[in-house]
């Protein structure tokens, strides 16, 4: 009976701290919930009931806020009781007030809000200089990664002064290495601005340029093949001798590793993928990232937030109904992994991940790209999927939903539709010429990053 009563004592003890604890977490929630807060950001859209803004960390949020007096660029101080929620569409927060004004500069002359303590930071003036020499044309065009075209390529690139182009096994199919150097030397001398040169070349499944034997010795093995064959030390040397074969060929940006967890063989990705469990796919993102420092050419995690066991989505919508705590447990932490080394690039997909966002494909989410640049703190630049691929290309808009998401660079095919759609946005107010600077303005601080303004700038 005695031990009896010493236990029903110290269940009540539990039960009180428990109590207790709850008061408390309630009491602070309670506090915070009502406590003025503020945030400062810039206008990126206005309409009659709200207004969308982005911060200086690049986290995109949208108020609900009745007829604003303030336009598309504006800087906006809201003050606002409650919590913010980045992976809301809306945010159901209580405004106090607002004011606007104009975007203030640093002593550099740069623009306060593009000041994000990023990864390429140390070229954020020169960048900024050269954008304040660009035209609109010019700067809508620094946004557009595009599919190299079969005819007009050298045409179409001085009408559209692209960020750069992508190759696909068929630019290369039975060229030399001299054939292939000088076809990428004359895009380069034709452009205002140096040009990304981008690749998939992931090895095993997809090997754009290795595939031609007169570009490689042999064709670059998957990543699931090079573990088997030495471990990371086998990562290792592949990643730098495939960076050789491509920088020597006048290719800069290779999209890959693909850094998605899959460890079932029935899935999708899986034989793309590195076929291993989460830490281990997050050593090898680390491996892979280290090893290309220094090449010259710069390699992109994809596909973000992870592809899971989703099926295809070249030819259709995907929609992944994992939980949002499985995918930050399983599919994250390779992302993670490589940005905390140096990742200069990350690759969204166009699965829909429902819950995160139901209603937009992650390529098109605002809430996916907040996930990134704060969960993750990106500051590099993220990189649409092709926009043509069936998962995406009935979407009306496509291109201006990606720009307002948060993209930097949109792979696209339909390239002339994308300018002009962009181009049109800016006319008629959906996306503002302050937003397009700062997206511009990113890339070519990359571009500055990675050593390609200085030899060739015009």
């Amino acid at each position: 009976m005695k031990i009896n009563k010493t236990l029903m004592v110290g269940i009540m003890g539990v039960f009180i701290l428990i109590c207790i604890s709850f008061i408390s977490i309630y009491s602070l929630n309670k506090k915070s919930s009502t406590k003025t807060k503020k945030i400062e950001a810039t206008v990126l859209a206005v309409s009659e009931r709200s207004v969308t803004v982005q911060d200086k960390s690049n986290i995109i949020y949208t108020f609900s806020l009745n007829n604003v007096k303030a336009d598309i660029g504006d800087s906006i101080l809201i003050e606002y009781t409650g919590l913010l929620d980045k992976n809301k569409v809306v945010q159901k927060n209580n405004i106090i007030n607002y004011t606007t004004s104009t975007v203030s500069m640093d002593e550099d002359g740069v623009p306060v809000n593009y000041l994000d303590n990023g990864i390429f930071k140390n070229y954020y003036i020169l960048a900024y200089d050269k954008l304040s020499k660009l035209t609109l044309d010019e700067k809508i065009g620094q946004l557009l990664l595009v599919r190299y075209p079969d005819n007009h390529a050298i045409e179409d690139l001085k009408k559209y002064k692209f960020a750069g182009f992508v190759f696909f096994e068929k630019d290369f199919k039975n060229k030399t290495v001299s054939e292939v150097k000088n076809m990428i030397n004359s895009l380069q001398k034709s452009a205002n601005i140096p040009l990304f040169t981008a690749v998939d070349e992931e090895g095993g499944k997809v090997v754009r340029v290795s595939s031609n034997p007169n570009l490689a010795n042999n064709q670059f093995k998957s990543s699931q093949d090079l573990y088997n064959l030495g471990g990371f030390d086998q990562i290792t040397n592949d990643t730098i001798e495939k960076s050789k074969v491509l920088n020597g060929l006048g290719l800069n940006l290779n999209l890959a590793p693909v850094v998605d967890v899959s460890t079932n063989s029935s899935d999708y990705m899986y034989e793309r993928s590195f076929g291993k469990n989460t830490q281990l796919t997050s050593d090898y993102a680390r491996n892979v990232i280290e090893a290309s420092k220094g090449t010259g050419v710069s390699y992109t995690l994809k596909h973000f937030p992870g592809y899971g066991n989703n099926p295809d989505t070249h030819t259709g919508s995907v929609i992944d109904q994992r939980s949002y705590d499985d995918i930050l447990k399983n599919d994250i932490p390779p992302f993670r992994a490589g940005i905390t080394v140096g990742a200069e690039a990350v690759l969204v997909s166009h699965n829909t991940i429902t819950n995160i966002d139901s209603s937009n494909p992650a390529s098109l989410s605002t809430s996916i790209h907040n996930l990134l640049r704060n969960e993750l703190s990106f500051t590099g630049i993220i990189i649409t999927d092709d926009l043509a691929m069936g998962a995406i290309s009935s979407i009306p808009n496509a291109v201006v939903k990606a720009i307002t998401a948060g993209n930097d660079l949109i792979i696209t095919t339909d390239y002339e539709n994308a300018f002009n759609s962009i181009k049109s946005a800016v006319h008629d107010g959906s996306i503002s010429e302050d937003l397009i600077d700062k997206l511009a303005f990113r890339v070519l601080a990359w571009k500055y990053y990675k050593g390609l303004m200085f030899e060739h700038q015009k």
